[in-house]
């Protein structure tokens, strides 16, 4: 189920939500472009210097297991602009997925938040757009990426109490840069038992 599909300029599908909704944004077949501001970012610093919860979030409501797959592709201008996927209860407990620059390098990360995040660099990728998923099982989470949709590469599992009911959805970030572009081609969510997050299969 393509979340995207009933979305067109700045209408959206009954199902999805903004929180932090940016001030320019809109669809154009089937993909949503955000035009990012500064400071924009998810993060509960352990040094408690830089805590936020200021980016462009586009949720919905998923119940229970389910996969959820996006495409990103970002203007990466500055370090750590980034786009996202993200599974959240609440402001102090998330966990996203990233196409992020880091160190001039387009490359996959990882935050698991649990009051303070859990911030984690996987794989430099370079310029490709690549297929963020998040699979829940129960309690457990799988990240992945990949680059064609085909072959997927396990990025983290981890587990998170989380209620039946979540928030999950795509984020745009420009936390130290002047504002950037992310743009996300489809949000592809199906709710079912998923057996194992750490497979795709």
């Amino acid at each position: 189920m393509n979340l995207f599909e009933k979305s067109t300029g700045r209408t959206l599908d009954v199902r999805l939500s903004w929180m932090n909704e940016p001030l320019s944004w809109e669809f154009v077949e089937e993909s949503l472009q955000i035009d990012v501001p500064e400071s924009a970012d998810f993060f509960q610093d352990p040094a408690g210097v830089n805590v936020r919860s200021s980016a462009p979030f586009l949720y919905c409501e998923a119940e229970g297991d389910f996969s959820l797959t996006a495409r990103v592709d970002v203007d990466m201008i500055d370090a750590y602009d980034s786009g996202c996927i993200m599974v959240m209860v609440d402001e102090k407990h998330w966990a996203k997925l990233c196409f992020e620059l880091v160190n001039q390098t387009p490359t996959i990360v990882s935050v698991v938040t649990k009051n303070v995040s859990d911030d984690c660099v996987s794989e430099k990728i370079g310029t490709a757009k690549p297929y963020l998923r998040i699979l829940r099982s129960g309690n457990c989470f799988g990240f992945h990426y990949s680059l064609d949709a085909v072959e997927w590469t396990l990025v983290r599992f981890f587990g998170m109490d989380a209620p039946r009911i979540v928030k999950i959805g795509v984020v745009g970030q420009c936390p130290v840069g002047k504002g950037t572009i992310v743009r996300f081609k489809r949000f592809d969510l199906e709710i079912s038992s998923i057996g194992d997050a750490r497979t795709i299969d």
